[in-house]
């Protein structure tokens, strides 16, 4: 029987390089896609040496329509059998929309919505035929309300969380769980790529480490939890969202991601 991997993308930085390194503690044998080449062999490197398991590199970029299938080839051509993966890599950008170059718009749900769905699709027979396999999506407190001035990122985490709900239904009695995982503000590479450093968002008290976030995904994971929000104000903020007038979440989302 072939040793299962655990296949993490966005796996070199933040919340994903978090992960991994709770996955290798748990000695799982892993996948680490990002579009690093050096950062992931060192990161492959330190982990074999103190952890004593197999790490496989894969660099790509998921914004290339091409790569998802490209993963799943190379993958099933070294016969490595996925029974865990973790759709962690996105990003976002900020500013009104009609000023946002189109291509990182479309750039974004290339890599936050069609990579996600496509590598979740191709690897869906590996996961049933382990027998308990696990999906953990990244998504974000974006995921519940409408948010101006970064308006593609909010909505393709919105689809994240109810495509991630919905297969997460379909699954349950085939061995496999659906898990998502919604940060919000986090201490990440992400601010600076998303331009939000100096945004009112991550100026409040709702702003966590990508550490505390990743161990909150993973025990959620790990557990089979559906639906994992980081943060007890994070939780009870998404909460007031169901009975918030939405004319109101619109313009306090705004202000915030304004700054």
């Amino acid at each position: 029987m072939s040793t299962p991997y655990t296949l993490v993308t966005g796996a070199s930085t933040g919340i994903g390089f978090e992960l991994v390194k709770l996955l290798a503690e748990d000695k799982k044998n892993l996948i680490l896609l990002a579009r690093g080449k050096e950062r992931l062999e060192k990161i492959a490197s330190d982990l074999k040496k103190q952890f004593s398991i197999s790490v496989q590199i894969i660099p790509v970029d998921l914004s290339l329509p091409e790569s998802p299938q490209k993963i799943y080839r190379f993958v099933n051509e070294n016969g490595w059998k996925i029974d865990t993966l973790i759709n962690n890599a996105g990003y976002g950008s900020s500013g009104a929309f009609d000023k946002s170059p189109l291509t990182e718009e479309l750039g974004m749900i290339q890599v936050n919505i069609t990579a996600l769905v496509e590598l979740t699709h191709l690897f869906m027979e590996d996961l049933i035929l382990s027998g308990n396999g696990k999906i953990l999506n990244v998504a974000s407190t974006a995921s519940f309300q409408p948010g101006p001035y970064m308006s593609i990122y909010y909505a393709t985490k919105a689809f994240v969380l109810h495509f991630s709900e919905g297969i997460s239904e379909e699954l349950k009695d085939r061995g496999v769980t659906v898990s998502t995982l919604c940060p919000g503000p986090t201490l990440t590479e992400f601010q600076k790529r998303a331009n939000t450093s100096e945004s009112n968002l991550f100026k409040g008290p709702l702003v966590m480490d990508a550490a505390t976030v990743a161990r909150i995904g993973y025990r959620g994971m790990k557990k089979g939890k559906v639906i994992v929000i980081a943060g007890f104000w994070n939780a009870l903020l998404t909460g007031s969202v169901r009975i918030t007038p939405r004319f109101i979440i619109r313009k306090i989302t705004g202000f915030l991601n304004r700054g």
